[in-house]
């Protein structure tokens, strides 16, 4: 089966093309619950993969999926509580921005080249 077929693409994604922005390549996804009936067989495996937190992009991967197909399926699974979403904590802290001075130097090192 060819899942980058548009046909088979525009069926998992039920004709949507844009995805939630909620999602981005390093946000991890944990599911909250298992499975129900008649629920999409990606979105099951989705649940399935996120038993443990997974980052989007693994999801994309495992799922032979592009990466919007999957935004819009985590789209649909967040909407009904089925999984969380972690945003990864970045530049924080006060200590993660660097040194203005440092940043100058270095500014001043590119003109001269």
């Amino acid at each position: 089966m060819d899942t980058g077929a548009p046909d088979r693409l525009y069926t998992v994604t039920g004709g949507r093309s844009r995805a939630d922005d909620s999602f981005d390549l390093v946000t991890l996804v944990v599911a909250e619950c298992g499975p129900s009936a008649g629920m999409q067989s990606e979105h099951v495996r989705i649940l399935d993969l996120c038993r443990h937190p997974t980052a989007v992009v693994e999801l994309a991967a495992e799922l032979a999926l592009p990466i919007t197909v999957v935004r819009i399926l985590l789209g649909d699974l967040l909407a009904t509580g089925s999984i969380t979403a972690r945003h990864p904590r970045l530049g924080q802290t006060a200590a993660s921005h660097p040194d203005t001075a440092l940043l100058q130097e270095v500014l001043h090192g590119l003109r001269n080249l």
